[in-house]
């Protein structure tokens, strides 16, 4: 099997090829100014195909035909869990941003784009949207105002999937809490197969993160708006790009805020603490959600790096269950799992 995985982010471009059982990783960072020149997120697509070529063809394979092309998936209508085929109703939905606009709509386009020079088929995996919340979890307290599932899934379910079966069972057997950690954090609670609670890490819930904010006072918000201190678009963009330990240090690296606590700077330990609190109190409460029925607390994401962080994060919470560690993220390969499931009839492609 010769499988291209494609993830785009907000400056770089991420690509993997699954070629005789071997993951070959590329990438390539592009430039803000040139991505600030685009008015809609799909005009990208064709500057990004331009990379992603170049790129193959430095690997050798600029020629090749694969067996299936699989990309990040975005902002679209909410779905359950699982591999979806870019038809074209899924394509429509990424080029308009039917839920939103972020790098990740790229990520089915682009793997259209390429799969039909190939003659093959494209998915998604496990796109953000992910929505397989419980109905009780829905409810935020006010009439008309939903909670929205919108987290890690591609990662978390990954990582979730790799921790059980180290465990001697299956994902679909599983009581998980997974806590990813990076530049926005979401807790999900990951009962037989299911997320059936999680933050949405992106719009301003759940524990505040190097630059998003998580949940906030509403008292707060609306007095910020009536002193014109924000407008609704640029409070959203503060929420989901300038918040958290941004808000508080004007920094979003971590090892830079560690740096500065070991210097004695008393606002980074501070800022630092209330972010491993805040984290900490959101798997307890998924704890409680779980009735306490946890197999293992799983960290995840780039923070997970930081000893320093995940050994705060166990002092707290390793009294509800073991805590795993899996630093790092590993979207390209689970985007090529994916696709390898179904081509092998492991699992039936969705249909969204």
């Amino acid at each position: 099997m010769l499988i291209l995985a494609i993830d785009p982010g907000s400056t770089s471009t991420k690509i993997g090829v699954l070629k005789e059982g071997e993951m070959i990783h590329a990438g390539m960072d592009h430039d803000r100014n040139l991505i600030d020149t685009f008015a809609e997120i799909h005009e990208q697509e064709e500057m990004r195909f331009a990379c992603i070529m170049e790129e193959l063809e430095k690997l050798g394979l600029g020629n090749s035909r694969f067996d299936a092309v699989v990309g990040r998936g975005g902002l679209i209508r909410p779905v359950s869990g699982g591999v979806y085929k870019v038809c074209d109703t899924l394509l429509s939905d990424l080029k308009t941003g039917i839920s939103g606009s972020h790098a990740s709509n790229l990520g089915g386009i682009l793997a259209r784009r390429f799969a039909a020079s190939s003659n093959c088929d494209a998915f998604i995996v496990d796109p953000v949207v992910v929505d397989e919340l419980d109905e009780v979890a829905r409810l935020s307290g006010l009439a008309g105002i939903e909670r929205n599932s919108i987290f890690h899934a591609l990662n978390q379910k990954a990582v979730a999937r790799r921790v059980a079966e180290d465990m001697g069972g299956t994902y679909h057997e599983a009581h998980l809490i997974v806590a990813h950690m990076g530049g926005g954090i979401t807790v999900g609670a990951h009962k037989k197969g299911r997320v059936v609670d999680v933050n949405n890490g992106l719009n301003g819930d759940g524990p505040y993160a190097p630059e998003r904010s998580g949940s906030l006072p509403v008292d707060g918000i609306v007095k910020a708006l009536e002193e014109g201190r924000y407008t609704t678009d640029s409070l959203s963009r503060t929420v989901s790009r300038e918040g958290g330990i941004f808000s508080y240090l004007g920094i979003v690296d971590v090892r830079e805020v560690e740096r500065r606590m070991e210097e004695g700077d008393s606002e980074a330990t501070l800022a630092w603490k209330g972010m491993v609190y805040q984290i900490v109190k959101e798997i307890g409460s998924l704890a409680a959600a779980l009735a306490g029925e946890v197999d293992a607390i799983v960290l995840t994401g780039g923070m997970a790096h930081s000893t320093r962080i995940t050994e705060a994060i166990k002092e707290k919470v390793s009294f509800i269950s073991r805590v795993v560690t899996v630093p790092g993220e590993f979207e390209l390969e689970a985007l090529t799992e994916g696709a390898l499931r179904v081509l092998k009839g492991e699992e039936e492609a969705k249909r969204y």
